[in-house]
């Protein structure tokens, strides 16, 4: 008897052990924590360039456009977008039947539009998905116009309005595609020509598609936790 307790004691013994070992603190690595993705958001500086079709009044007057844009945006909540925009476009915009001496003179001129610009406040709003952006956009415009029978280069001023529809996709978050409709109105600023063709406004509708990388200087970094 006095030998089988020896055995069985010792067995109770190892048992406790064992469980006292169980309760202690484990030796293991601390899983790393993984940050939830920040909200997408149109808050911040972008640039991208553009291409498209500009056409007038007349139904000759037409040409390609196509140039650069740099712009911020600030997100207000979460479904409305404002912000500044300008560009510079190079264009081919023009009369295409070549006009003729008496209209050159009496109004119907050639005309050609050899580059523009603008500077345009935007706001926006969301309504269907944080990354899809609906806007409208307007403000100062300027550009070089030859125009008439003189073949007179002059850099009118005017205004320009127009919207758009911009999409960022979710997997490149910090790209965006857009397509864009402006109406610009540059005026004559030297309508004191002889001819009656060199004396008209310039008017004209532009279409356009364009690609922005967004900077996101301002978006806050991730938070790492530490242990």
């Amino acid at each position: 008897m006095k030998n089988l307790t020896s055995p069985l004691a010792f067995a109770f013994a190892l048992a406790a052990f064992s469980a006292q070992a169980a309760d202690l603190p484990s030796r293991k690595g601390v899983p790393v924590y993984a940050p939830i993705p920040p909200a997408f958001t149109w808050t911040g500086l972008h640039a991208g360039l553009n291409a498209g079709y500009g056409f007038g009044e007349r139904s000759d007057f037409n040409g390609f456009v196509g140039g650069g844009q740099v712009g911020y945006d600030q997100q207000i909540g979460r479904m409305f977008v404002v912000g500044v925009e300008a560009d510079f476009q190079g264009a081919d915009i023009k009369t295409r039947d070549g006009g003729s001496f008496f209209g050159d003179i009496f109004g119907s001129s050639r005309q050609k539009l050899e580059w523009f610009g603008t500077v345009r406040g935007r706001a926006g709003v969301t309504p269907f998905d944080p990354h899809f952006l609906v806007y409208g956009t307007g403000g100062f415009a300027y550009g070089q116009v030859r125009q008439g029978f003189s073949g007179f280069t002059d850099t009118q001023t005017g205004w320009t309005a127009g919207g758009g529809v911009a999409w960022a996709p979710p997997m490149l978050p910090n790209w965006s595609v857009k397509v864009e409709y402006l109406y610009t109105r540059l005026n004559n600023n030297s309508g004191n020509s002889f001819f009656l063709a060199d004396r008209r406004d310039t008017r004209f509708h532009t279409v356009r598609a364009g690609v922005d990388y967004h900077f996101n200087l301002f978006a806050a970094a991730p938070i790492l936790a530490k242990f």
